[in-house]
């Protein structure tokens, strides 16, 4: 056995470790705090395609996902005129509905998402020209 500290969210845990044997090992007395248990991922779903940056027009403004989520809306369509801080996309992340705003005035030119597509932060969600 193996003690450790282990710091989780500012709180201590002291936690024993057993090292594996080929032989079977004892039972032994449990930990005084236990380790929270980790969640399995639920698994993804297929991404819709995005346009590649080299299709993107010259000078266009790429509007990404700043966090992992779940497209819930998308409030714009090709060829819509948008204003800075206009409603772009409804993202749900963590149980909460994120309002994805327009950095700059323009066209859409292309978005490149679709509602219910599960993204990452840095995805492609628009390109505004």
């Amino acid at each position: 056995m193996r003690k450790f500290i282990v710091n989780v969210n500012g709180s201590s845990y002291e936690v024993e470790v057993e090292e594996m044997t080929s032989a079977p090992a004892a039972a032994s007395k449990p930990a005084a705090a236990p380790a929270p248990e980790k969640k399995a991922e639920a698994p993804k779903a297929e991404k819709a395609p995005t346009v590649p940056l080299e299709n993107a027009p010259a000078g266009g403004t790429r509007v990404s996902a700043p966090m992992p989520g779940t497209i819930k809306k998308i409030a714009v369509k090709n060829g819509d005129r948008v204003k800075k801080n206009d409603i772009l996309f409804i993202l749900e992340a963590m149980k909460l509905e994120n309002e994805i705003y327009s950095p700059c005035d323009g066209v859409i030119a292309s978005v490149d998402t679709t509602e219910g597509t599960m993204v990452n932060p840095g995805d492609s969600l628009c390109t505004i020209a």
